[in-house]
């Protein structure tokens, strides 16, 4: 027990961040490199092996923010749970609806962990410093393993929706939040360690900040596939 009550915090940029990155990276390009030489039968199978690992992990997680429970923390109203139910559905099923959440939520929002990791805890292995790491890159890798070695491809369908949902979303946590005086999704203030939202302005100047860059980049991420499909030389899949 002494062990683990001396452990050193988690810091951002430290060593087991950059082991993070590298773990990352390795396993993103294995993904897309087994993605385009599998079979219709072996991509299934993965895909619902990485869909049943991420809920199993997500579970795991959600269980034991129950003990105790708390409304500033138990609540599964983080964008992230909503990303990593989204990218287990979309591992296990290829439903398109599912793929367009995780591609725009997991390449845009989950990535934000992995640029400024708001993690305040013991550094590795303590299992918050697994859940943590765990559920951001399964949901990354998910947007990359179905875009780039599955070949899923958004459209502006696929846009409509992320928007819509996000939309509803940030209704209904921003009106718990006010209720609640939480901050899930940091719509109601900042976090307090550093963050890209810190260059947006003061709150709540930066939720439309914040909202106008997503519109545009969500744009950019759509226009290149939709160009690809309507001049299909490049013979992409659709």
């Amino acid at each position: 027990m002494d062990l683990f009550t001396a452990q050193r915090e988690f810091a951002a940029y430290g060593p087991s961040y950059w082991v993070v990155i590298a773990v990352f990276a390795t396993v993103a390009v294995l993904l897309v490199w087994l993605g385009r030489r599998q079979s219709e039968a072996q991509a299934r199978r993965l895909g619902r092996a990485l869909a049943v690992l991420t809920a199993v992990i997500y579970g795991a997680a959600l269980i034991y923010s129950l003990f105790p429970p708390s409304i500033g923390g138990s609540v599964p109203l983080r964008l992230t749970d909503l990303a990593t139910v989204a990218a287990a559905y979309a591992l296990w099923s290829q439903a398109h609806w599912a793929f367009a959440l995780t591609y725009y939520w997991g390449l845009v929002l989950s990535t934000q962990a992995l640029i400024s990791p708001v993690l305040a805890s013991p550094d590795f292995p303590h299992h918050e410093f697994l859940a943590f790491w765990g559920i951001h890159l399964l949901v990354v890798w998910a947007a990359i393993y179905l875009t780039w070695g599955r070949q899923m491809r958004p459209r502006w369908r696929s846009y409509r929706i992320a928007v819509l949902v996000t939309a509803l979303w940030a209704a209904a946590t921003v009106t718990f939040n006010t209720i609640a005086g939480t901050n899930y999704g940091f719509l109601n203030r900042k976090p307090t360690t550093a963050t890209l939202l810190d260059v947006l302005g003061p709150w709540p100047l930066y939720l439309l900040t914040a909202t106008t860059l997503i519109l545009i980049v969500w744009a950019m991420m759509t226009w290149p596939w939709e160009r690809t499909r309507h001049h299909p030389e490049g013979g992409q899949r659709v």
